[in-house]
């Protein structure tokens, strides 16, 4: 018996180093490969066949895979094409990307706790609203609009979901058109952050879908613990703060220096 005990727990050990060895290749390897190349395609490769499990099963489950899956090739991808739009010369941002990529891999994204599922959501809309603002720049605003619609509705679905929602997907959908009316809105004013010139960088518009996203997620938390019965007192507090967050970046952070048009 004790050896069994043993046998089962060097295998839980090595699984474990595996899973990290294996995640910290990706991550090296499709922002390595996007840097060296100066295309994203291979790193976005990379991603997608990250993702086999989704088709790893009957086909009947596929569509509920890819959307349980949402958040992750979200960020996932997010890392790739901002190491692109980086460009190919070597700067902190590779650095913090592949960094930050093996974290999310590693760290946060095996994690089901309530707050680990709002850090989830969060990233997805921080880091894919950032990179759908450089490449709408470039390209289009339907990008924006539609790349803001598909990551309200996936993070709402990902925090509705692992808070037990039977049926999210309505709530889910609003979420993502009240992301696309606001991407919308905003498209014509564009303003990117930048740390110096390190190529680190975020959106003012990531940073306001992130704070009413949050306050979005406190709400729900809230109305599903009183079942429904919710009172301002009780929601107050992220609602206020989303809102000064907000005023102080529209009226303070809003110079033409930073706007990228």
């Amino acid at each position: 018996m004790a050896d069994y005990i043993f046998i089962r727990k060097s295998r839980n050990a090595l699984s474990s180093v595996m899973h990290v060895v294996l995640n910290l290749l990706l991550a090296v390897a499709s922002i390595g490969a996007t840097l060296v190349t100066g295309n994203c395609l291979i790193g976005l490769i990379l991603v997608v066949i990250s993702k086999w499990r989704i088709f790893a099963v009957n086909h009947r489950y596929w569509l509920l895979n890819l959307r349980s899956s949402l958040v992750d090739f979200i960020v996932g991808t997010s890392f790739v094409l901002l190491a692109y739009a980086a460009g190919t010369t070597v700067l902190p941002v590779h650095i913090a990307l592949i960094a930050g990529y093996a974290i999310w891999l590693i760290l946060i994204k095996p994690r089901s706790s309530e707050v680990f599922t709002i850090i989830q959501a969060i990233a997805a809309i921080l880091l894919g609203t950032t990179t759908a603002t450089i490449f709408a720049a470039i390209t289009d605003s339907t990008v924006l609009v539609i790349a803001c619609f598909i990551i309200g509705y996936a993070a709402s679905n990902h925090f509705l979901v692992q808070n037990s929602e039977e049926d999210p997907g309505f709530v889910s959908m609003a979420c993502g058109l009240i992301f696309a009316e606001i991407a919308w809105i905003s498209h014509a004013w564009l303003i990117i952050y930048t740390l110096g010139t390190t190529g680190i960088c975020v959106s003012q518009l990531s940073i306001i879908l992130s704070v009413i996203a949050y306050a979005y997620f406190q709400i729900c938390d809230i109305s599903t613990k009183t079942r429904g019965k919710l009172k301002f007192s009780q929601v107050a507090l992220p609602v206020i703060f989303s809102l000064l967050v907000i005023i102080v970046l529209v009226i303070g952070f809003s110079q033409p220096r930073f706007n990228i048009h």
